[in-house]
């Protein structure tokens, strides 16, 4: 039903993680091999070609669905439906922000103060030359880079770089400062307006998104489930960082509750313990694939 293209590159890696955890596998002859497939009813094709490449085949009809950063939609002003946000890159959990960087000893301090006919370095020639362009920046001179953007600067190529970055470390090592965000982008779940349209694929899309979302949710929490008397159920229940209030019941034929929840795993160390020294017995940590709401 559905023709999917993945992301390759910096991205690979983490997406076909995440799709394993979905509970679907991309299965492919060879690392470098660019067709692929998925064991699953929905999915009838899957293409793996690197981001850049993907809102614009997406918007054509080529696929029906396709994962890519939004950087990449704005580049290149595609067409496409964005289903959702997926909130992962290729180490982290945090999105990846185009930014416009100038060397730290440079008089610049914001976008406007860049000279008229300034050589700017980058891998976004169209949304950087919207974004000079919508804050008076005139006769920019843009330049496709093909790597190392960061280093530019320094070796007198540019005066300012368009840049990813996470952390801004490699930023910062390479001598630059930030002077303004231009685009925050996580990865999205994107489909080709006309395949939205109909009926079937619409719902498979769906489908395919609860998973993957499912999956993303569910990354650094656990879920906890004990036993209390109904003397010490207030002290358990207020030591308790639930996502939602946690679900109580009555234990048959005993004077106790059981209670779980949902904590982040980086509090566990922490949080048994507590919940011990409170009066909770019989505490269990679960491991979760997948958390849908």
């Amino acid at each position: 039903m559905l023709k999917l293209v993945l992301p390759k590159g910096s991205l690979e890696r983490a997406t076909l993680e995440l799709f394993e955890a979905a509970d679907l596998p991309v299965r492919r002859s060879s690392s470098v091999e660019y067709r692929a497939a998925i064991d699953d009813p929905r999915i009838v094709e899957v293409a793996v070609l690197r981001p850049q490449e993907i809102p614009r085949y997406v918007a054509s009809g080529l696929f029906d669905l396709g994962i890519t950063g939004r950087d990449w939609i704005e580049e290149t002003a595609s067409d496409v439906i964005s289903l959702g946000e997926l909130q992962y890159s290729k180490a982290t959990s945090l999105p990846i922000r185009v930014v416009l960087a100038v060397a730290e000893d440079s008089p610049v301090q914001s976008v406007g103060d860049l000279p008229t006919g300034a050589r700017v370095n980058t891998e976004y020639r169209e949304l950087t030359r919207r974004y000079l362009e919508k804050h008076g920046v005139q006769h920019a001179d843009i330049t496709l880079s093909h790597g190392a953007t960061e280093a530019k600067v320094a070796l007198g190529v540019a005066d300012a770089v368009v840049e990813i970055t996470e952390t801004g470390r490699a930023l910062r090592n390479n001598g630059l400062r930030i002077v303004d965000t231009v685009l925050v982008s996580f990865t999205e779940l994107i489909a080709n307006p006309m395949s939205h349209q109909d009926a079937d694929k619409r719902h498979a899309m769906g489908q395919i998104l609860t998973l993957l979302q499912g999956t993303l949710e569910a990354r650094g929490k656990v879920l906890v489930k004990l036993n209390v008397s109904e003397a010490d159920l207030p002290g358990v229940i207020e030591r308790l960082p639930a996502m939602k209030s946690p679900t109580v019941s009555k234990l048959f034929g005993e004077d106790g509750y059981a209670v779980e929840t949902v904590v982040p795993k980086s509090d566990i160390n922490i949080l048994i313990p507590a919940l011990k020294d409170a009066g909770a017995t019989d505490i269990i940590e679960l491991p979760l694939s997948k958390i849908v709401h």
